[in-house]
């Protein structure tokens, strides 16, 4: 579910949502069966990361797609009092990336029927639906759902309708064409908490925005001794590439 405007609340949901996050990851590391594309190196901008998300051109993602997708991660991670949100972090930019990866077209997976949409979660992945036509169905599904609704692209609604929206989504009240809303929202939320909380290196979490947020120390080469304090870590995170938060 989006995040609502209390500052307690978005901190309990990125807390959570790093713990569903294998650790591997954040640091750089690629999870099971996701490959991950590297960005070029940039430099820290202390002055926010708005230029620097108006400045990536996506690759996969068209115009009207990529416009969803900044305005969702908005939504579902927003910049508030404690720092910037999805859309600062670069969290639409690893999206793309991810999308020209063998991930997206869903390569690293068994990917024969049948499909089972009962199945069990231990039964792994079971939609004939890779990544990238999650992306280009469920876009496309979305904007004529709101359509509909309220006359608008998603892009083009106010961020009250926008949250409304992804509740609907999220909750599979929405009926898409194509796809199925709970699906299509699990995979736009899963990537926008990636691109939120990955290593630089990859597109998002620029200057380090979502690591800070929850003190996590990145790329250091030793912090072990400090995981059984009960303590707030001292130092700044690190990148793979050495950037310091």
């Amino acid at each position: 579910m989006p995040a609502d405007d209390s500052v307690p609340a978005r901190r309990d949901f990125l807390r959570k949502s790093l713990s569903l996050i294998p650790v591997v990851a954040l640091a750089g590391g690629a999870t099971p069966g996701l490959a991950l594309a590297t960005a070029p190196a940039t430099p820290a901008d202390k002055a926010g990361s708005s230029a620097e998300a108006d400045a990536y051109q996506p690759v996969f993602f068209t115009a009207e797609e990529w416009a969803f997708v900044q305005a969702a991660v908005a939504r579902l991670i927003p910049a508030d009092e404690l720092g910037p949100g999805a859309l600062e972090a670069g969290a639409p930019e690893f999206i793309d990336r991810q999308m020209q990866t063998a991930y997206a077209r869903g390569a690293l997976w068994y990917m024969q029927g049948p499909f089972a949409a009962d199945a069990a979660p231990e039964m792994s992945y079971q939609s004939r639906l890779v990544p990238q036509d999650l992306y280009r169905l469920g876009i496309a599904a979305v904007d004529r759902w709101t359509g509909q609704q309220h006359g608008k692209a998603f892009a083009d609604l106010t961020p009250a309708q926008q949250d409304e929206t992804l509740k609907a989504l999220e909750s599979g009240d929405a009926t898409l064409e194509g796809v199925p809303a709970k699906l299509f929202f699990a995979q736009l939320l899963q990537n926008t908490k990636e691109g939120f909380y990955c290593d630089p290196l990859h597109g998002g979490n620029k200057r380090l925005v979502g690591w800070k947020l929850v003190n996590f120390p990145g790329a250091r080469a030793d912090f072990m001794d400090w995981v059984e304090r009960d303590e707030r870590y001292p130092l700044p995170p690190v990148s793979i590439r050495g950037e310091r938060g």
